[in-house]
């Protein structure tokens, strides 16, 4: 009788086994709260795909292992207030991972929030993953052990901008403009500082704070820097309040060169067009017409589904090492997972990639490139359509724009 009995104790046992390895096995769902409505909304349906199709990949791939990725849009329409409603309703949701990154004003009220909520609810703690709002404040006096940071921040973004506008002896007369918020403040902060302390030859002959997502016109503006006889202008404007800037100097002939931190995000590359080439530069952690064009699977698919461009790269790496802190904890809960992220390198589409444990600001590679014609050489895809696209001057290495923190991080029993 024992001897007929153990196969099926032993058949029981494995079916067991099965059925518990695929009772671990996890789908992560994923609250993206950004502005899906409003004058930001291309750029934030562009992420949002960026995310899913990242996603739907490692899925594929099993990346995480048996866990999977699920990404869902909570539209914030670019509003701190709004961000908080849309953070209450993905945690009462069940959501335990939030993403989040245009606009450093949002981030910091979603980071408030996480904040509040993880001290308030022990075992149901959630994780910020920032994939764009760059104010440095974020990893330096506000930096919290629940807020990861996958872009660089705006100081490390000017550090290597004007390591590479140090070299360029034409470069006499900058004018800086930004929009009225806490990035806006830290991009003139920084930029006055770095060229006082590389080039205090320059001139800064104007600097303009403007309203975010509100000015139609920006040709006063631009009146204003033709004016001053600029011959370089900074400005960290993204979405609409870029390409409304671009398209105004364009109208009216301005000369100057512009260095940008978002001259990629959606509308600035059908803005600029052909008035753009070799005016245009960009600074950013990574640029599809790279060395090795490494990525291009990735562009070329996305184009394929969405007829969009692919650019905001830190999709790829958060989900990366993310799936990679998965295996690593040996679990999906945020208390396990946040630990397994710190300190965590990751090869990215970039190159080495460190998650800082200090302050949880990522370490990464920067490229500075240009608006340039596409030549199917070092310029092999253009965006928007245009027939133009970010031709690679520079790829500065980690160290180049790496910044000390300030942060005092405190991790949760300590």
């Amino acid at each position: 009788m024992t001897l007929k009995l153990r196969p099926l104790v032993m058949a029981l046992s494995v079916a067991a086994a099965f059925s518990s390895a695929g009772a671990q096995a996890e789908n992560v769902k994923m609250a993206f709260i950004d502005p899906l409505s409003g004058p930001f909304a291309p750029v934030g349906q562009n992420i949002l795909r960026s995310w899913q199709h990242v996603a739907e990949l490692a899925n594929k791939e099993k990346w995480g292992g048996e866990h999977t990725f699920e990404v869902v849009g909570f539209d914030n329409k670019a509003s701190p207030q709004e961000s908080l409603t849309q953070v209450k309703t993905a945690i009462d949701q069940g959501y335990r991972y939030l993403i989040q990154g245009n606009g450093s004003g949002a981030a910091a009220a979603i980071l408030d929030a996480v904040n509040k909520h993880n001290e308030r609810n022990p075992g149901k703690e959630v994780i910020f993953i920032n994939y764009a709002a760059v104010d440095p404040d974020l990893t330096n006096s506000k930096c919290s052990y629940w807020h990861f940071r996958f872009d660089a921040n705006s100081d490390q973004k000017m550090e290597a901008m004007t390591t590479y506008m140090q070299q360029n002896q034409n470069i006499k007369k900058v004018y800086i403009i930004g929009q009225n918020y806490a990035f806006g403040h830290q991009v003139t902060r920084a930029a006055k500082d770095y060229l006082k302390r590389k080039r205090p030859d320059i001139q800064i002959v104007g600097d303009d704070l403007h309203p975010i997502g509100q000015v139609k016109d920006f040709s006063p503006y631009v009146a204003k820097i033709k004016q001053s006889g600029a011959d370089t202008v900074i400005t960290g404007n993204w979405g609409a309040d870029l390409a409304l800037l671009i398209k105004a100097a364009k109208d009216a002939g301005l000369e100057a060169n512009f260095y940008t931190y978002y001259g990629a995000t959606t509308g600035v590359p059908t803005a600029m067009g052909a008035a753009g080439e070799g005016k245009v530069k960009s600074v950013g952690y990574w640029n599809v017409n790279n060395e090795k064009f490494v990525g291009q699977e990735l562009v070329e698919s996305f184009k394929k589904k969405y007829n969009d461009d692919y650019y905001a790269m830190a999709t790829y790496t958060a989900v990366g090492m993310l799936a990679q802190a998965f295996k690593t904890a040996k679990s999906t809960d945020p208390v396990k997972v946040a630990p397994a992220l710190e300190g965590m390198k990751y090869k990215s589409l970039n190159g080495e990639v460190e998650m800082r444990k200090t302050d949880h600001q990522l370490q990464q590679p920067l490229y500075i490139s240009t608006w340039t014609k596409v030549n199917g050489k070092d310029v092999k895809f253009d965006q928007e359509n245009t027939g133009y696209g970010w031709k690679t001057d520079v790829k500065l290495d980690t160290y180049v724009a790496a910044q000390p923190t300030s942060c005092q991080m405190k991790r949760p029993g300590g």
